[in-house]
């Protein structure tokens, strides 16, 4: 414990950890204080090089926690974060051919590794899950689900990020067209429980309360899911596939709502509610132009702000309540941008390296600063910190302070 507290003191670390995909919440919030006032530029104060992958870095135990490759291997670290020292690493095999029509974003991996109760649990690209004690990085269990399943990883590499909830691990297993959702225990790995109903895309769970009932809800290959979180009983599925099998969206909620969107599918808001004994669904309000491809939106208030993949990828902010168009910012901004929120700001990090500040302007497109991060693709989440920003561009590590 002392040793944490000096980590915690000494590292300016996240205004709250931050120990899974999109944060603690799974909802891209950020806790803290924005600057009263943002530089002209942004200070790079360390850069390490730790491999290839999209996997965004996350934050616990005072360190920043990472999931990369190297050659044929999947490296693990555990970091400091005030200079990006190695504290410890770890290393597997992960031989993998990328589909060629996804070559330039490369072998991954993907997955962001998700903490909880001392442990790190990550996912690579051929979709081998594996548990580390996040203090020494000693391996704690590994499932590579082959005797399982004929493939394991979906047709453009592994990329939902694992979630724990009720003591378990979960992930989406398998490959096209034969998959499953599975619990393991955190501490030991033996399975909890499984459902086999639909195989893995690359959206990543998010578990919420809806109707009384503690709900695990992905998008699958070709439905939008919903399970029970203790039991794995299916309690809910829609219809929902996008071009070549791309379901790749998070799920947000928004109130008892969800708000869904993929590939030319639009951006939905979709309530639940009790049928019977059963579940049904109502379709609450569709925009049929804000469709978001790998991008996640996140809310602010009764505002969703996201990225649209029309026009050649633009910012937009759409009314939670009624789906209407508040505004659309410029085009042409790219493939892909990750969203996060901090306050009335909106980091919003571009696949070819730029960092935008945005305000939660639900009036208009209300740009604070732009800054330049990487001279390499970033697809990752920025890891935000209480002076600064973790960047993963394509093969590297850094810290971009605004103190």
């Amino acid at each position: 414990m002392r040793i944490v507290a000096v980590l915690l003191f000494v590292c300016g670390l996240a205004a709250a950890d931050w120990p899974q995909w999109r944060g603690p919440n799974r909802d891209g919030i950020v806790t803290g204080t924005t600057p009263a006032a943002w530089p002209d530029k942004l200070t790079r104060k360390w850069n390490i090089v730790i491999g290839e992958g999209h996997s965004s870095p996350i934050a616990a135990m005072g360190r920043v926690f990472t999931l990369s490759r190297e050659g044929d291997t999947e490296v693990v670290r555990a970091l400091e974060p005030a200079s990006g020292k190695v504290i410890w690493q770890q290393s597997y095999a992960a031989p993998y051919t990328m589909n060629p029509a996804a070559e330039s974003h490369g072998k991954g991996p993907k997955s962001t590794p998700v903490f909880s109760s001392g442990k790190l649990c990550t996912f690579g690209i051929n979709g081998t899950l594996s548990c580390f004690d996040a203090a020494t990085g000693r391996p704690l269990w590994r499932n590579d689900f082959k005797a399982q399943f004929k493939t394991t990883a979906a047709g453009y590499g592994t990329a939902m990020s694992p979630i724990v909830d009720s003591g378990m691990v979960i992930v989406h297993a398998g490959g096209n067209g034969n998959g499953a959702i599975e619990a393991f225990d955190l501490n030991s790995g033996a399975q909890k429980w499984y459902w086999n109903g639909d195989a893995p895309a690359y959206a990543s769970p998010v578990v919420v309360e809806l109707q009384g009932v503690r709900q695990l809800v992905t998008q699958t290959q070709n439905n939008i899911t919903s399970l029970a979180v203790a039991t794995g009983e299916l309690l809910w599925k829609i219809p929902f596939r996008t071009s070549y099998e791309q379901n790749s969206v998070t799920p947000v909620v928004y109130g008892q709502s969800l708000i869904l969107s993929g590939l030319d599918n639009g951006l939905i808001a979709l309530r639940v509610n009790k049928d019977g004994g059963g579940f049904k669904t109502e379709r609450v309000w569709e925009n049929t132009q804000a469709a978001m491809y790998m991008s996640t939106p996140v809310i602010s208030g009764d505002v969703i702000y996201g990225f649209g993949h029309k026009n050649k990828g633009q910012l937009l902010a759409v009314d939670a309540k009624t789906g209407a168009t508040l505004w659309s910012g410029p085009p042409r901004q790219g493939e892909n941008a990750a969203i996060v929120r901090q306050g009335q700001m909106l980091y919003v990090m571009k696949n070819d390296a730029d960092l935008l500040v945005v305000r939660a302007n639900p009036k208009s497109f209300e740009l604070v600063k732009q800054y330049t991060v990487a001279d390499s693709p970033t697809w990752a989440h920025p890891l935000v910190m209480d002076d600064g920003f973790v960047i993963k561009d394509k093969t590297s590590l850094s810290f971009w302070g605004w103190k």
